[in-house]
């Protein structure tokens, strides 16, 4: 991580605005995506993005990603730590995570009182899309040494949670420590997650929110259908039950669907008839 230039990642200079750094983000992720651009060297661009926009989203990690790099301007020549701490490991397709170093090694975990000292417990925060939260399966992870670890994530991993892999972490005389992954999810160009709900924007023409009706919707687990009523107005959430993160111990989450009503940018004339007809027949007032 030391090496790299977050602001160059997401392509904005480094007096961008939280706005202007999502609007690149999501630009990105939906070019990059492993689920979309089956290009070599995508996947890995992915992480990149998804890393840079982890820092540059978070203001106290940005802060002090800012501070390492002026720091590490003003002494040229000397070997730069990585900021916070902590080193990149790749992972499969879609993944990112963050090593942290807790130390000056890698390595320890020696004698204390002439007896082995344990190694010492380490923590990785695993970037996921929506999409593989809600899947879970089996993932490789490449950490420093390198080693290869295989993880199996259960369907429905949700940020801020915590996987122990025994023995991963710092290898010591008594035994290896424990690494302990942290779930991130990163943000999504549709879906917005609340615990285990998602949400997302349903744009319904006039006449489909005026008439209802039923129409199709994304999940992550692949076309739905929902039910609009008549008379739906912008704003409103419509609710497919158990169609959010699923939970294998308990109640998958529920996706919410809010209705944004669009209108035709240019009419033509039949369209535009019927329009000016509506209009002199309804004594409809949204405003009153």
């Amino acid at each position: 991580m030391a090496g790299r230039d977050f602001y160059a990642t997401l392509g904005v200079p480094r007096g961008a605005s939280q706005d202007e750094i999502q609007r690149a983000y999501r630009a990105l992720a939906r070019r990059y995506h492993p689920d979309r651009n089956a290009e070599p060297g995508a996947d890995e661009r992915f992480r990149e993005v998804c890393e840079a926009y982890r820092v540059l989203s978070d203001p106290e990690r940005r802060r002090r990603y800012d501070a390492g790099r002026a720091a590490r301007a003003d002494r040229p020549g000397r070997a730069a730590r990585p900021v916070g701490d902590q080193v990149w490991v790749s992972a499969g397709p879609g993944f990112g995570t963050s090593f942290g170093l807790g130390g000056d090694g890698l390595f320890g975990g020696g004698w204390s009182g002439g007896r082995p000292v344990r190694g010492a417990d380490h923590e990785a925060e695993l970037v996921l899309t929506v999409e593989e939260a809600y899947r879970g399966g089996r993932r490789s992870l490449t950490l420093p040494g390198p080693r290869t670890l295989r993880v199996d994530l259960p369907p429905g991993v949700t940020e801020g949670r915590r996987i122990r892999l025994p023995g991963a972490g710092e290898p010591g005389v008594g035994g290896a420590g424990d690494l302990y992954l942290v779930v991130r999810l990163a943000p999504h160009d549709r879906y917005r997650v609340e615990g285990r709900d998602l949400l997302v924007d349903l744009p319904l023409a006039p006449w489909e929110a005026a008439l209802g009706g039923t129409v199709e919707i994304d999940t992550p687990g692949g076309p739905t259908t929902i039910r609009v009523p008549p008379g739906t107005s912008s704003g409103r959430r419509l609710r497919l039950r158990g169609q959010g993160l699923p939970d294998p111990g308990g109640e998958a989450g529920d996706l919410c669907a809010e209705v944004r009503i669009v209108v035709p940018a240019t009419l033509d004339e039949p369209e535009r008839r019927l329009f000016a007809e509506l209009a002199a027949t309804s004594d409809f007032n949204p405003r009153a």
